[in-house]
């Protein structure tokens, strides 16, 4: 797909979580739409090697969402890749559906239940290290907030996934630069985010993580790269991105639009 309709498909995915999430009355939308970008990248450009007839095929790639809060619009692209019917984005967050507020194992193309942060990266390290171990060519591919870089298990699995020179592993830092509730440089602050990466041994690539023209060129050789360092793109976004009224502001964490935002952001993702 070109870069005109990988957009197209990114905004469709927003309005879609939106309408889920005020169906729902609940959802985590900030953190969700700050990663859509990548993850129409991984999903609709060819990177992430999936089947969705076969969603345990042993030679897939694995997407690890890390921060699990953000599965809004994770959903919405699993539903239209067809992975399980559309109709049951309408059940989201209600009991009984198997689409809750957090990644879980249930859903078809989920590979872990998450949402306690920090621990992703390690399980994505593992999986890559099993990789190896086996002579799979697979690759694993982990969504990791910068609120929970915050965690000392997330730098547990940096300093593994170097040493055990985990080449086939390829984080992306969704660098919306908020927490839950504040600022990630008012609480504990990150930068210089990418030397703090590149010293614990990965290779280190920044980007916009809103411009295509950025996301695909990072990702192009994720399947041919000879490296044995394990791979961080640090992406750079915007926390609510698609809602002008909650861009760029702690409360897009928890809170929906409400009111005359809602119509706001109807007309900025149409």
């Amino acid at each position: 797909m070109n870069i005109g309709q990988l957009e197209t498909i990114a905004r469709q995915t927003r309005l879609r979580a939106l309408e889920m999430a005020l169906h729902a009355g609940a959802g985590h939308l900030g953190g969700s739409f700050s990663c859509t970008d990548v993850l129409v990248a991984l999903y609709y450009g060819g990177f992430l090697r999936h089947d969705p007839a076969n969603p345990d095929w042993d030679d897939r790639d694995r997407l690890i969402l890390s921060k699990g809060h953000a599965n809004g619009t994770l959903y919405v692209i699993l539903a239209d890749r067809g992975y399980f019917r559309e109709a049951e984005l309408d059940n989201f967050g209600r009991q009984g559906s198997c689409l809750g507020n957090h990644c879980d194992k249930t859903v078809p193309g989920v590979e872990i239940t998450s949402g306690s942060l920090g621990h992703g990266l390690g399980v994505a390290s593992g999986l890559a290290w099993s990789a190896l171990l086996s002579g799979r060519d697979y690759r694993v591919f982990c969504i990791v907030g910068d609120g929970e870089c915050q965690e000392g298990s997330i730098w547990e699995a940096a300093m593994f996934a170097s040493q055990r020179r985990l080449g086939n592993l390829v984080a992306i830092l969704d660098r919306n630069r908020l927490g839950s509730e504040d600022f990630t440089e008012d609480s504990a602050g990150l930068d210089p985010v990418e030397d703090k990466w590149t010293v614990f041994g990965w290779e280190v690539r920044s980007i916009d993580g809103h411009d295509f023209a950025q996301i695909l060129p990072a990702l192009e050789d994720c399947h041919t790269r000879a490296s044995h360092q394990p791979l961080m793109i640090v992406a750079n976004t915007v926390k609510g991105k698609g809602m002008p009224t909650l861009e760029n502001t702690p409360r897009s964490h928890h809170t929906l639009p409400k009111g005359e935002e809602i119509d706001i952001a109807r007309r900025a993702l149409a």
